[in-house]
């Protein structure tokens, strides 16, 4: 099976346009497959830190699936490409993908790192509950730094996961995807921010209907005010300057792009 990837001129980006019901097939291609596989979305946030942090982006070039989170991008996406998409099931965030995980084949090990030490053990009951039959097991994102990575990842090593579930919120979870990219054993792992929070309930999931008219972002902006302003209401406008700025930077010829 393969993935192909669509260009959003606007926002400078590549991204994997997945139907939510297809995610099990995909992920299950993905183990299939073997060798270590990447799962992204792409936000407003990602996309502002992709045009900023070179790591970032290296992460979100080598992936096998960038998914389309935000609102805004898939958007942009419908717009550019697939005006006459019959619905918005191909916005894709990770709680998303995640309830198809018991249609996927040949995931018997799961892990799930991040999220404080509560708030794990409950997403680790949460996902057994959605697999019978697999093992799951979690390590929580408390106190995270080199000697906790470097615990984690000889832990996983011994485990040998499917797939591995990260959470340790944007832009750490990527930082150490990539940069430990060649000690993590081979699994399909997903960058799922604060989703570990919501499947274990110890973060409220605004409505899906909300998600669908575009005002998810207010949900999280009154749950977590403090967290979310800056990513609402200034770096979208700090995106568009870095844009702005990659459209009209002058060529070694002198003219614009």
């Amino acid at each position: 099976m393969i993935v192909g990837r669509d260009r959003l001129r606007v926002l400078d980006v590549d991204v994997t346009a997945v139907h939510e019901h297809g995610m099990a097939e995909v992920l299950s291609h993905l183990i299939a497959a073997g060798g270590r596989r990447t799962i992204v979305g792409h936000n407003l946030h990602s996309c502002y830190l992709y045009h900023t942090v070179p790591e970032f982006k290296a992460l979100y070039d080598s992936a096998d699936v960038v998914l389309l989170d935000g609102a805004p991008v898939y958007a942009l996406w419908k717009r550019q490409l697939h005006a006459a998409a019959p619905d918005s099931s191909y916005r894709v965030g990770s709680t998303d993908w995640i309830k198809h995980l018991g249609a996927v084949t040949g995931l018997d090990r799961v892990a799930i790192v991040g999220t404080n030490t509560g708030s794990n053990a409950e997403a680790c009951r949460k996902l057994e509950a959605l697999l019978p039959g697999a093992e799951v097991r979690g390590w929580a994102g408390e106190n995270w730094g080199p000697a906790r990575e470097r615990t984690v990842i000889g832990e996983l090593q011994s485990f040998g996961p499917n797939l591995v579930l990260v959470g340790l919120g944007m832009p750490l979870q990527e930082s150490f995807l990539w940069q430990r990219r060649d000690e993590l054993p081979d699994a399909v792992y997903g960058a799922v921010g604060g989703a570990l929070d919501q499947i274990s309930g110890h973060q409220r999931l605004a409505p899906r209907w909300l998600g669908r008219l575009g005002f998810e972002w207010l949900w999280r902006l009154i749950l977590s005010p403090q967290r979310v302003f800056g990513r609402v209401f200034i770096e979208p406008w700090k995106l568009a300057a870095v844009l702005a700025g990659r459209k009209f930077r002058p060529t070694e010829t002198g003219a614009s792009k």
